[in-house]
């Protein structure tokens, strides 16, 4: 493990950096994948100002990957199937090309169609139209992107997914959720009381999270449609650490109106609370398989804060972690053969994931200030809270340590990151 975080560290520093800026976030690229796919993107033809705007989404998306490299296109700007010519791009390295064009429709929407080219073999791999509202010029280009990802790598793309997190500056926080590239970004909450622990429900369409503007922690769900909020939660003592159910019908959450922080299932209207945990010691962090069968959570009840598992519905919990140090924030894959966590040990925090089937442990980050991972819906990208330049930032690192990225909030410090599903 350690090894790995060396080499990690050691990679990241010698790897070229790139930056995307002019968004809520401004986001640093380290790293890149061991085999880099080389693509060339013509910006469509048409609207030359849609063209440029759904180009720069498409080339920010791929380029933050860090799994494709960018061919130079050399003043090469095919839009048409007869106007490609193959030997033209691999001379230039390209294994594949994107071409198209855009238009603004009679009714205002906007269309772009495009083609994903196989260069080597010759063949087309995608042609398909990709529509939205007029104003959403950047969701087309993140469907475009998502869709060339998907094709080339194998696993569906998270370019059009969202993120949530808290900002702090000085005694204000502020929920907010944003695009993955933190562009289009949406204050849900803002008030001068600590907001913690944000949880996306299944749909996309519900936060839930604590908030102390009562004077404690308390648990609401609100919706990013309406904004009407519901009191989840409000028992004596903490109500805290929500997680949805996979069928959004219900969630964990932890309170301590009993004694010691225990988990307990709630609908997810408030109603038919019930304990399902009875240890007597800290049992906290709550999350569900992706099936709904199991949780993961934290626990002290061996001494020290460890991972552990047990049936959704109850039952006795089973060790999962071992080992020097403290383990806790579990979550799970969206494929269930693993989970993600913090690791703490000699006075530093790293993000790590831990196999089901092996047991297999792999330390992704280099350690510091790394908290609260969540993994994106394709599995692929794990996104944590960390620290840099003297504040909190939001980072991610791909599911193999090679590709890392800083994401600085324009001012006050970011914090309670948590990736949303897919819409």
């Amino acid at each position: 493990m350690v090894l790995r975080a060396l080499r990690s560290m050691i990679g990241l520093l010698l790897l070229a950096q790139a930056s995307v800026a002019n968004a809520a976030l401004d986001i640093e690229i380290i790293g890149a994948g061991e085999h880099q796919i080389p693509v060339a993107i013509v910006p469509f033809g048409g609207d030359g100002k849609l063209a440029q705007a759904i180009n720069e989404v498409v080339v920010g998306d791929l380029t933050r990957s860090g799994l494709f490299r960018l061919v130079d296109l050399a003043g090469k700007s095919p839009h048409e199937l007869a106007e490609v010519s193959y030997p033209d791009w691999q001379v230039r390295g390209a294994d594949a090309l994107a071409i198209g064009t855009v238009a603004v429709q009679t009714n205002g929407r906007i269309e772009a169609r495009f083609r994903l080219l196989d260069v080597v073999k010759q063949v087309e791999l995608i042609g398909q139209a990709v529509s939205a509202n007029g104003d959403q010029v950047r969701a087309v280009g993140h469907r475009v992107a998502d869709l060339i990802y998907e094709k080339l790598t194998g696993d569906k793309g998270v370019f059009g997914t969202r993120i949530a997190y808290v900002n702090r500056q000085g005694r204000k926080f502020s929920l907010l959720v944003a695009d993955s590239d933190g562009y289009n970004e949406q204050t849900v909450l803002a008030q001068n009381e600590p907001i913690m622990s944000p949880a996306w429900s299944p749909d996309g369409s519900h936060l839930a999270y604590v908030s102390f503007e009562t004077g404690r922690a308390t648990i609401y769900v609100q919706s990013l449609y309406t904004n009407q909020r519901l009191v989840l939660a409000n028992f004596r003592g903490s109500n805290s650490a929500p997680a949805w159910s996979p069928d959004g019908k219900q969630l964990a959450i932890v309170l301590t109106r009993d004694g010691s922080s225990q988990i307990y299932l709630v609908r997810s209207d408030g109603s038919g609370v019930r304990r399902i945990s009875f240890s007597g010691a800290i049992d906290t962090e709550p999350n569900f398989s992706p099936d709904g069968q199991t949780l993961l959570f934290t626990s002290d009840r061996g001494g020290s804060a460890q991972i552990y598992s047990m049936p959704a519905e109850g039952g006795a919990g089973q060790r999962m972690t071992f080992g020097e140090g403290n383990n806790f924030s579990p979550r799970y894959s969206s494929d269930g053969k693993g989970f993600v966590y913090t690791h703490y040990i000699n006075g530093k925090f790293y993000i790590a994931t831990q196999d089901f089937q092996n047991g297999q442990v792999e330390i992704l980050t280099a350690g510091g200030w790394e908290k609260k991972p969540s993994f994106a819906p394709n599995g692929k990208i794990i996104l944590f809270a960390s620290e840099a330049r003297g504040r909190g930032i939001l980072a991610t690192v791909s599911s193999d340590g090679r590709v890392q990225q800083r994401m600085f909030t324009q001012s006050g410090d970011a914090r309670e990151p948590v990736w949303g599903p897919h819409l």
